[in-house]
């Protein structure tokens, strides 16, 4: 038997985005990211945007609003509804009592493997779960959310009807040396990102998501191949 639940952490750049789905096909558990917002919106009675707004993995989301809002004097966090131009005004704390919510109802359905949203803290102490953490040097995830977006910006130009690729040397080479990101966007994304989600965290539970003590297992993936992160996790799920 393997560890039903597993909790993904992953930094930008970390490729939480596919070791998380491969390690759910592995255990044969469903795969929750977006889905998780998906259904929060649904209890709330929102958009999925307005929840994706509120969501603390998002790059505009509620971990951004409220590490911008930290900056400012004579705010109170804690008590701070969030205004977002022409959608409803969600409380933070709602948006987030829900997420638990349905982070537990996957405990009590069978497991899944989950990404994001605080879950190795929301599940913390409960038996049965495996709380792992995707990680590496700042400029290795640069390098690889760089190569990621570029793929991903050539992939979309292939699927247009007469797309072409950029002219060899004609475009700006980001910190993996593929062409299409400029180096200076992708520092600002992850940035962004790794700010708004450690305020996200830090905020609603008091603790730093980078805190290897949260979780049983840290893998650095900018070094480690994405196959042997999934070994390593389901060699993991299957020793607890």
């Amino acid at each position: 038997m393997s560890a039903r639940v597993v909790t993904i952490s992953a930094a930008f750049g970390a490729r939480g985005d596919v070791v998380g789905p491969a390690v759910a096909e592995r255990l044969q558990l469903p795969f929750l990211d977006r889905a998780i917002p998906v259904r929060v919106a649904g209890e709330i009675g929102c958009t999925l945007e307005e929840a994706l707004a509120h969501d603390g993995r998002a790059e505009s989301g509620i971990g951004r609003i409220l590490a911008g809002a930290a900056r400012l004097p004579n705010v109170a966090l804690g008590a701070m509804d969030v205004y977002l131009p022409e959608q409803a005004i969600i409380r933070p704390e709602e948006f987030v009592e829900h997420t638990e919510r349905v982070i537990h109802r996957t405990v009590e359905l069978g497991g899944g493997v989950l990404l994001g949203r605080a879950a190795a803290l929301v599940l913390a102490g409960l038996p049965g779960v495996l709380h792992v953490r995707l990680d590496g040097p700042r400029e290795r995830r640069l390098a690889v959310a760089a190569h990621e977006l570029a793929k991903s910006a050539e992939g979309r130009a292939a699927a247009v009807p007469g797309g072409r690729r950029g002219r060899a040397g004609g475009g700006t080479r980001g910190p993996a040396g593929a062409t299409g990101t400029p180096d200076r966007d992708v520092e600002r994304m992850l940035d962004d990102n790794d700010r708004a989600r450690t305020a996200y965290v830090k905020h609603f539970y008091g603790a730093d998501p980078a805190d290897p003590r949260l979780y049983h297992l840290v893998i650095d993936t900018t070094r480690l191949p994405v196959s042997a992160a999934v070994d390593l996790i389901a060699a993991a799920a299957r020793a607890l």
